[in-house]
């Protein structure tokens, strides 16, 4: 990031800009939204900006800009048309003042950039692309203006009013949360359709006293969330809500970071993930951690890699909340091998190959060892193995001893939807040599009875950012 985004309180400051033409008007709509004192230096107006003079919206001087009208101002623009000699010199003297500048048009020339705006005063949205995709800027803009409703800012400015009520009877934290997010969920946009602006005050006064008479809205509560395989696009829309929503997050180790950033600033993130070797969490300290922080009146999101309901001991967590009295609620992901069959383009079943999908964990040693292995190498019923890069010989050794085809397809997919995502393609009797040749370390899950579509069928479907390592059949 180049340029960091911040908002510049403009009340009553001076802000100077060179240029008095098309490209000047340009930019001083927008300035003319704010509360600056804005000066404008230049001959041979243009009518639009004579007569916003005119209107004492601005104030105009027909004449180039020197040093002294410079010294002071927060801000200074370069808006000379066509004339970059006129916009080095301004430049210069914002700079010896130590006042920062943008030359319009000019990014190397510029201290700041002017973002594209999405204006529902007192909400502002502002798109900044490094001055790199002016498109770009307004594509997203205009997309952003038809997910924000017109009245967004009557709905803003009823809240800021009643702000001082809230935080007087809400304490920082759920409460509040659930407060705002009704109103402006949807139950403000109501209010203001039937009763207009002046019922607003009303509707949000009789939304506190509902909320404060609600025994039940003041206990914490838990949701067990699937964080999908790491892509955060994979995330359910429900997800990133409850996700948005926490004051809480009990995440495990596998749980990509970009997720993560979509929780709030202020939420507590705490790690409880399991290692194999080295100091981890029990999952009745995790269970303890949960109840604890439910008790306490806040919404915990317990995020889970993946689906929490396949190999993610979800039973034990709700028998933990069911008996504590905690209300909870469980929002599926993507689980991995559904994932990892899609960036393999395989089908889990298919008519004439598979009837029969068996999820396997290795992770549990004794339940791994007592699969029925005859029919798993069959080549009829297909596998996916979770946490099995190291059991990866034990397994083929299991299948071969059963009868399992040394050719049988194998796919192996490492960080799946992950920036280092990688795909091994195999056979049976390869697996584990491909496997440590190809530097698997996980976590990574085995697709067997499966092997990926072709390259060539694939075409230009296959993502560049996914190396794939081709292993040959013994």
């Amino acid at each position: 990031m180049r340029h960091f985004p911040i908002f510049v309180d403009l009340h009553g400051q001076r802000v100077a800009v060179s240029g008095a033409g098309e490209t000047a008007a340009a930019k001083l709509r927008l300035l003319l939204k704010t509360q600056a004192d804005i000066h404008v230096y230049g001959d041979d107006a243009h009518e639009v900006v004579r007569g916003w003079a005119n209107d004492a919206r601005l104030t105009l001087h027909e004449r180039a800009i020197a040093a002294d009208d410079v010294a002071g101002a927060r801000l200074v623009y370069g808006a000379n048309d066509d004339d970059p000699h006129e916009d080095a010199r301004v430049a210069d003297l914002a700079r010896a003042a130590g006042v920062l500048v943008n030359l319009v048009d000019n990014l190397d020339g510029s201290q700041f950039i002017t973002p594209a705006i999405v204006d529902r005063d007192p909400v502002t949205v502002a798109i900044g692309t490094e001055g790199a995709a002016p498109v770009l800027a307004r594509r997203i803009k205009a997309q952003i203006e038809t997910m924000l409703p017109a009245t967004l800012g009557v709905l803003a400015q009823a809240a800021a009013a009643f702000r001082d009520t809230v935080e007087a009877h809400l304490p920082m934290g759920r409460l509040r949360r659930v407060f705002w997010s009704a109103y402006f969920d949807g139950n403000g946009e109501r209010a203001l359709e039937k009763d207009g602006e002046a019922g607003l005050a009303a509707h949000l006064k009789g939304a506190l006293d509902r909320l404060l008479a609600n025994d039940n809205e003041t206990s914490g509560r838990v949701d067990l969330v699937g964080a999908g395989p790491g892509d955060p696009e994979l995330l359910t829309l429900k997800a990133r809500t409850r996700l948005h929503e926490a004051d809480v997050v009990l995440y495990d180790r596998l749980v990509d970071p970009r997720v993560l950033e979509l929780a709030r600033r202020e939420a507590v993130l705490i790690e409880v993930g399991k290692t194999a070797f080295g100091e981890s969490w029990k999952q009745d300290d995790i269970n303890a951690e949960m109840v604890r922080h439910a008790r306490d009146g806040h919404h915990v999101v317990r995020l889970k890699s993946g689906d929490p309901l396949v190999f993610g001991r979800a039973d034990e967590e709700m028998d933990a909340l069911e008996g504590a009295g905690i209300p909870f609620a469980v929002v599926p992901g993507i689980t991995s091998a559904v994932a990892a069959a899609a960036q393999a383009r395989v089908s889990l079943t298919r008519r004439g190959r598979n009837s029969e999908l068996r999820f396997i964990t290795a992770h549990d040693a004794k339940g791994f060892a007592e699969h029925e292995w005859r029919t798993l190498a069959s080549g009829r019923t297909a596998a996916a193995v979770y946490m099995g890069v190291k059991a990866a010989r034990f397994l083929q050794g299991r299948l071969l001893i059963h009868g399992g085809a040394r050719d049988l397809a194998v796919t192996v997919v490492e960080n799946i939807s992950r920036t280092d995502e990688r795909r091994v393609d195999t056979t049976l009797g390869r697996l584990a040599e491909d496997m440590d040749d190809a530097g698997i370390r996980g976590p990574a899950i085995l697709l067997v009875g499966l092997a990926a579509r072709s390259t060539a069928a694939r075409g230009m479907t296959e993502s560049i950012a996914t190396p794939r390592i081709a292993a040959s059949a013994s």
